[in-house]
């Protein structure tokens, strides 16, 4: 799905018998170059690498990955891109999270021990096989808050953390797009916060959405619900209200 020229949304799926998980990577397009982001579980490479052919983009024209943050389902189909490549891809994510990404530390929310039996069961096999053998990336290059980055015709870096320490979003001034992450979700069309559950640090999450006030926001793409166009700013300000 096409947000704006350049920016390509994948949509991948993967059921259970109770469940449907959707998660968003997207495709940052231009003449030179594509930029990556986030990557799937570990079984839906294939399906990314299949996004390309579909768009008519060269697999070649891959440059670079960023990861919002660690978690399995966004880092997952990263090393099998990555061995596609010819070794000039470029990882970055926000020096917070490398440690886990790297495998030096197992991903804070991977740990089969602490997931519930019921929690185990709603998922599927695919999935399970996929905690009980994490992948690691090598990160070429961290990122902090604030930081200004030349893709896209500009793009800066919103330390977003609560959902993971180095949760970060995306701000593309050209489209005033922001790519959430898992900071924000989308259930049901409504733009919401982050999901509780799924985030161990709340009180920060949502202290982390004040921030992404200072940015004229036309569009918000969140890696589970795909592309929200309307008033975010609204939205995130009843959020905050909410949560006092």
């Amino acid at each position: 799905m096409e947000a704006v020229k350049g920016i390509e949304i994948i949509e991948l799926t993967v059921k259970s018998n109770e469940n449907t998980f959707t998660f968003n990577p997207v495709l940052l397009i231009d003449e030179e170059s594509v930029l990556l982001i986030d990557a799937g579980m570990p079984f839906q490479s294939e399906e990314i690498l299949q996004a390309f052919e579909k768009e008519g983009i060269p697999f070649s024209k891959l440059k670079t990955i960023i990861f919002t943050h660690q978690d399995l389902d966004h880092i997952g189909g990263a090393p099998t891109i990555l061995n596609k490549g010819d070794g000039s891809i470029q990882v970055l994510a926000h020096f917070l999270d490398k440690p886990y990404i790297e495998g030096v530390k197992t991903l804070i929310k991977a740990d089969l021990s602490k997931i519930s039996e019921e929690k185990k069961r709603s998922l599927p096999k695919q999935m399970i096989s996929s905690y009980e053998n994490l992948p690691k990336v090598k990160i070429d290059k961290t990122v902090e808050d604030r930081e200004k980055l030349d893709f896209f015709g500009g793009m800066e870096v919103i330390h977003t953390p609560g959902h993971t320490p180095g949760h970060i979003s995306l701000y593309l001034e050209k489209t005033k797009t922001l790519i959430a992450g898992d900071a924000m979700v989308i259930l049901d069309g409504v733009l919401r916060g982050p999901i509780e559950q799924n985030t161990p640090n709340m009180k920060e999450a949502i202290a982390s959405l004040e921030k992404i006030l200072d940015y004229d926001i036309e569009q918000v793409i969140c890696y589970h619900g795909g592309l929200f166009r309307g008033s975010p700013h609204e939205t995130i300000k009843n959020l905050l209200e909410q949560n006092k």
